[in-house]
């Protein structure tokens, strides 16, 4: 479950696939009490029938923490989450879809100030059962570099 993975060890264009998670009635309930969003969007069977999408989306921030979660696998004790840029939601999510996320390897710069340090960016793609992409981010990680 703890591996060091080193700002040498990664590779421009490496992919990988997560697992999927079906996203549930439960999931949005839930997201809406934690994070005190109640939109009709989310919680509202009958008004969404009115709308372009006819049923609840979920939360764009369900749809976030879900893809993003589905990526921690493994402890990296020498990277740590820097952040996140460029996140854009595509296309809804609706309970019952299933999603799962691809990561891959953007780019590597060097830290400006740390000689012991990089930066990895990992392109983070939320797909549904659809093979439709429903989310992207650029998700920036601090990394040791080896012997440093």
């Amino acid at each position: 479950m703890e591996q060091e993975i080193y700002y040498e060890d990664y590779e421009v264009g490496a992919e990988r696939v997560t697992i999927g998670k079906t996203i549930t009635e439960a999931d949005v309930v839930i997201h809406a009490g934690q994070v005190g969003d109640f939109f009709p969007h989310h919680m509202d069977a009958e008004w969404c029938k009115t709308t372009e999408f006819g049923q609840r989306i979920a939360h764009g921030t369900l749809t976030f923490s879900v893809g993003v979660g589905l990526t921690a696998t493994v402890i990296n004790p020498v990277a740590f989450s820097y952040g996140y840029d460029h996140l854009r939601f595509i296309k809804p999510v609706f309970i019952g879809d299933t999603i799962h996320t691809k990561v891959t390897i953007k780019e590597k710069k060097n830290h400006k100030k740390r000689a012991n340090m990089g930066f990895v960016t990992e392109t983070l793609e939320i797909i549904n059962q659809k093979g439709e992409t429903v989310m992207v981010a650029d998700h920036l990680l601090l990394c040791q570099k080896k012997n440093s």
